[in-house]
């Protein structure tokens, strides 16, 4: 069970202080607390709320990083997607993915198929998989008339052909970050979100030796004591670093790059597909859940990332963008059912645009810019955060004088993936539970791995928690399971990051009145509270109109 351990902090002094509840700080807390360190994990939302949300549901090499030559940041994504295949075998699958070729040099079918040759070659232990019906094969090429028999909508005018390769999914990435928190709970380590960090503690000789942190639901100011503190606040990491400059000389500058994503009704294709703009910035689009999802957009973002919202103007973009490249060039924002947007830290490497940036990370000792104690990781892609998580330790053992341990987050499955193969447990579950829909079954054995029969045990126990609650067979018992045992406090925590009945766009209003009612029980909410929470659900999943 999740508990806010920020509601009954006294005095224990931390080995380690993680800022930051996204995958990166989920990552470091969970390698950290298998080390055996004391941790403590705050985040000043929820978890995994903001760029770790607002994925394309992708694991992936990072087939482009090829362009630029990045060998090794492609070897390691490689890597870390078969790792994450491994320990969390009910929320990543492998996808098929169909690359066209054009006359043009940048998307040029010989410059593809040697993209492709060295993708392979960097992914050669790609099979050496727990689950083995999880295989990846090389990919395969494929004339022009056979992509236009497999999938007429892609655009055909100056295609030369094209490949068939593979990367992973990620079906459910909020889950797959919470699966990294529940396993940081499960070594020890004490978490909580909606825990903000206001300024840092500095010990009588300068040194930083941990954080003033506000309670934001009840509004309590804490001061908890750690070693050293490890900023993980991604696109908020210069901003958390600066608290710590009274100063106000502090010249570190993180680089932010705004992503979106669509998601519309099922288009007529039954690939995922790789896509251009006309400037050469690549896309996809991708099924899932039933609908297709389209993204993802790559822009410079200049404004404060608190402020940051999806706009009108950069859904018409994508809109746009994706009628040039497929289907019958009619989509338009009335067929668009969900929409959604975050920013990803870059690392600062003069290049001039942020799609030509690196997604490679960098993990700074600020004990030169004088704040020793304190420890800043900038940077990073979700599918390499587990990896950078153990450099981060590497990093810690050192300024703690400790005896270097090995990692064990690439040996062991996550909590609740405790499966040995897929296949074979959703049978099992589907004889075990014959009182709920084949849909159920599936939805809560793929989103909840073992732990769904937490869930069943609940709907059993109340009639009215068997009630579906989303297309894809979701039931209301998950509602009161994220509150009881996951730490949601918000109606959208629900929605969005333990549920994902509010990830396919805003619920019917009786669907969404009938879980705003169940959480309120829960929680003790009054009418007035309710009706804020139900606001703000509103507010966050209606698309913007201007």
């Amino acid at each position: 069970m999740m508990k806010r351990f920020i509601e009954e902090y006294k005095d224990k002094t931390f080995d380690l202080i993680v800022i930051g509840g996204g995958i990166t700080g989920a990552a470091v807390a969970y390698d950290a607390a298998g080390r055996g360190f004391s941790v403590a994990l705050v985040e000043k939302k929820d978890y995994g709320w903001a760029t770790s949300a607002a994925t394309s549901k992708l694991i992936h090499g990072g087939l482009r990083y090829l362009q630029n030559m990045e060998l090794s940041l492609v070897r390691e994504s490689l890597r870390e997607r078969r790792i994450l295949e491994n320990i969390a075998p009910n929320l990543v699958y492998p996808i098929q993915f169909l690359v066209p070729g054009y006359r043009d040099l940048k998307r040029n079918k010989w410059i593809l198929r040697a993209g492709l040759t060295l993708y392979d070659i960097l992914s050669y232990d790609r099979n050496r998989i727990w689950d083995k019906s999880k295989y990846i094969p090389h990919h395969s090429w494929l004339s022009k008339s056979k992509i236009m028999r497999l999938e007429p909508e892609v655009r055909s005018t100056g295609m030369t052909g094209g490949s068939i390769y593979y990367d992973c999914q990620s079906i459910y990435p909020e889950r797959l970050t919470l699966a990294f928190i529940k396993s940081a709970v499960r070594h020890g380590a004490e978490v909580s979100n909606y825990a903000n960090v206001v300024n840092f503690l500095f010990s009588n000789d300068h040194k930083v030796n941990g954080v003033r942190v506000e309670d934001k639901l009840t509004g309590n100011l804490v001061d908890v004591k750690g070693s050293l503190v490890i900023n993980c606040a991604g696109p908020w990491a210069d901003i958390v670093l600066n608290l710590a400059d009274k100063s106000g000389n502090s010249k570190h500058q993180i680089k932010r790059s705004e992503g979106i994503h669509l998601l519309t009704k099922k288009f007529k294709t039954r690939h995922a597909v790789v896509m251009w703009t006309p400037s050469g910035r690549h896309f996809f689009t991708i099924p899932w859940r039933g609908y297709q999802l389209i993204g993802t957009t790559d822009k410079d973002y200049e404004g404060n990332p608190d402020e940051y919202k999806v706009s009108r103007q950069s859904i018409d973009q994508l809109i746009q963008d994706t009628n040039d490249s497929i289907g019958d060039g009619k989509l338009k924002y009335e067929d668009v059912i969900h929409a959604w947007g975050g920013l990803w830290p870059l690392v600062d490497d003069q290049t001039e645009g942020t799609y030509e940036s690196s997604r490679k990370y960098e993990i700074y000792d600020n004990a030169s810019d004088g704040f020793d104690g304190l420890i800043t990781v900038e940077g990073g892609k979700y599918t390499t955060s587990r990896h950078l998580a153990e450099n981060v330790l590497d990093m810690v053992e050192k300024k703690l004088n400790r005896i270097p341990k090995q990692a064990i987050t690439d040996k062991a499955l996550l909590a609740g993936c405790e499966i040995k193969d897929m296949e074979t447990f959703l049978s099992d579950l589907k004889k075990d539970t014959p009182d709920f829909e084949t849909k159920t079954v599936d939805f809560l054995g793929q989103n909840y791995g073992s732990d769904c029969r937490f869930v069943f045990d609940l709907a059993r126990e109340n009639p009215e928690f068997s009630e579906i609650i989303c297309e894809d067979g979701q039931i209301m018992a998950s509602v009161v399971y994220a509150i009881r045992h996951e730490s949601a406090r918000t109606l959208n925590d629900i929605l969005m990051r333990r549920t994902g009945v509010g990830n396919v766009g805003l619920p019917e209003k009786n669907i969404l009145e009938g879980i705003a009612r169940v959480a309120a029980k829960e929680l003790n909410w009054d009418q007035s509270k309710i009706e804020q929470e139900l606001n703000i659900a509103d507010a966050s999943l209606r698309l913007p109109s201007a």
